[in-house]
């Protein structure tokens, strides 16, 4: 079943939007603010996302950046917003596709159709092999040397986020709002413990990790396969 999280303030238009949804066999996931969505996304990755730009804490520019930083799935914006300006900024941000508000159900039907049959044709190899250990990210599931790890979910999308940017510095500070939320931007001890243990299960030698790479003072990188 297609998850989807749908991020409005307009309390009355995203219950309107998940009994529709759900009525047509979709997974839906709500919230009413950019913080709560990002920290949703985080928990449970969502398959496309619908996103609304006024949202009482965070711009929904900024929820599409957060997501982007982490996840190709599709991203549709909602918005009272008709200027150009305000589409250039969006699809800029990330977002695939832009829906101005009020908007018929059919026609957002069509879009998250279109946007679906993008993804599946754009989706990259959904298995990761390191010289340590193996992610297959489209069954969450990690293996080294032939059998399973067993990782906390904070685990897995710690370990997803760095696969998802191979080869590419991931700050602590993106790690944290991804996963925990904007609100814990500053807290880098949370990324530290995680990562020990998660070096713990997957590297072969802990102490001199060969395949999760410590940027010092900035963050962490997944070494290129390549």
């Amino acid at each position: 079943m297609t998850r989807i999280l749908v991020v409005d303030d307009d309390r009355a238009l995203l219950r309107a939007l998940a009994i529709n949804l759900k009525a047509r066999h979709f997974e839906v996931e709500t919230a009413a603010d950019g913080a709560t969505a990002l920290a949703q996304a985080a928990r449970t990755p969502p398959d496309i996302a619908i996103i609304d730009l006024g949202l009482p804490d965070l711009d929904g520019i900024d929820v599409v950046v957060g997501l982007r930083g982490w996840t190709t799935v599709p991203i549709i914006v909602l918005s009272a917003r008709d200027t150009q300006s305000s589409k250039v900024d969006a699809l800029d941000a990330g977002a695939d596709d832009y829906i101005t508000k009020p908007f018929g159900m059919d026609e957002l039907l069509a879009r998250i159709r279109a946007a679906l049959r993008r993804a599946a044709t754009d989706a990259p190899a959904p298995v990761v092999r390191t010289a340590a250990f193996t992610v297959d990210l489209a069954a969450k599931k990690v293996t080294r040397d032939g059998g399973p790890v067993r990782l906390t979910p904070t685990e897995w999308h710690v370990l997803e986020l760095l696969v998802r940017h191979t080869g590419k510095l991931v700050t602590h500070e993106q790690m944290l709002k991804e996963i925990w939320g904007p609100a814990y931007a500053s807290q880098s001890h949370y990324v530290r413990v995680h990562m020990a243990e998660l070096r713990r299960k997957v590297e072969r030698e802990p102490a001199r990790p060969q395949m999760l790479l410590t940027e010092a003072g900035v963050g962490y990188r997944l070494r290129d396969r390549g």
